[in-house]
């Protein structure tokens, strides 16, 4: 199953058939919203508005760990992160796509890891997007009809503030391609989750570094989102479509020598509350 998040600017997602939503609670309190699942084209998807419907929740707000919980447990195993971005790049200029494959982490104030309370596991980020699933998504962008770049490093910062001229040169020096608030934490879940990730990043302005361009204000975000959600809905249906039943990535194998606490160390209410994660790993009577 695809799981799906979206961000500004998608929060539903139309054509989706023998529609259900689904209420679940998580170990970690309640995700965004309902849990829209159903069929796109040829393929099971479930979706979640990140900021919950009408936009209510604040990046530093979400709860993320219990939103990508709430996703494993419905059997998703494939997760996209579709959302806004400002560009930090010429070439990336507002109403293209990009499918970034590294990050940078500027967030202070999150909790990122299922992990702590008596478990500690490791796992690695080198490369922390799915390059199977990048391919397919940036595939799919582009039969949608988007401009779209595979590729690139996302900057989260903490937000809800823009970036300052000075932050924003600053990270262009660092080669960082665009700046987002959410979706750093959803890729490092994700592969605790040994879920497969990809990020559709929404370009919608170019920050602030720019000095023939207007500062970035929300009115011309949204506008440009709007103009492109059809075309992050078609990408969606295509990702959905292209997807085969086995996995040939490592991605389900994340946490297979990540878990470094003794098993008879770990508490048994900490198996429990884990067990969607930990479970084919850390058994709750072993």
């Amino acid at each position: 199953m695809l799981g799906v998040i979206g961000g500004s600017g998608l929060y539903d997602l139309p054509g989706i058939e023998d529609l259900r939503r689904q209420h679940v609670s998580t170990p970690f309190g309640e995700p965004s919203d309902e849990i829209v699942v159903g069929r796109v084209g040829a393929g099971d998807v479930a979706f979640l508005p990140r900021h919950g419907r009408g936009h209510a929740i604040s990046p530093s707000e979400i709860n993320f760990r219990a939103n990508i919980y709430a996703l494993k447990s419905l059997g998703v195993d494939r997760l996209l992160s579709v959302g806004a971005v400002g560009s930090l790049r010429e070439e990336l200029p507002p109403g293209s796509v990009a499918v970034p494959d590294q990050f940078i982490d500027r967030t202070v104030a999150r909790a990122s890891t299922f992990f702590g309370e008596g478990i500690v596991a490791h796992v690695s980020m080198a490369d922390p997007v799915c390059s199977a699933l990048a391919a397919l998504a940036t595939e799919a962008v582009g039969r949608a009809g988007g401009t779209v770049r595979s590729g690139g490093t996302y900057i989260c910062m903490e937000g809800p503030q823009f970036s300052t001229r000075a932050e924003s040169h600053l990270y262009r020096q660092w080669g960082a391609d665009v700046i987002g608030m959410t979706h750093w934490q959803e890729a490092k879940l994700a592969r605790e989750a040994e879920l497969c990730f990809a990020s559709i990043a929404m370009v919608t302005d170019y920050d602030c570094w720019k000095e023939d361009e207007d500062a970035v204000v929300v009115d011309d975000i949204l506008r440009i989102l709007h103009e492109n959600a059809a075309l992050a809905q078609r990408a969606v249906a295509n990702v959905a479509g292209a997807l085969s039943a086995e996995r040939s990535c490592g991605c389900s194998r994340s946490l297979e020598n990540a878990i470094i606490t003794a098993p008879e160390r770990i508490a048994p209410e900490a198996k429990s509350k884990l067990d969607a994660i930990i479970g084919k790993y850390v058994k709750e009577n072993g």
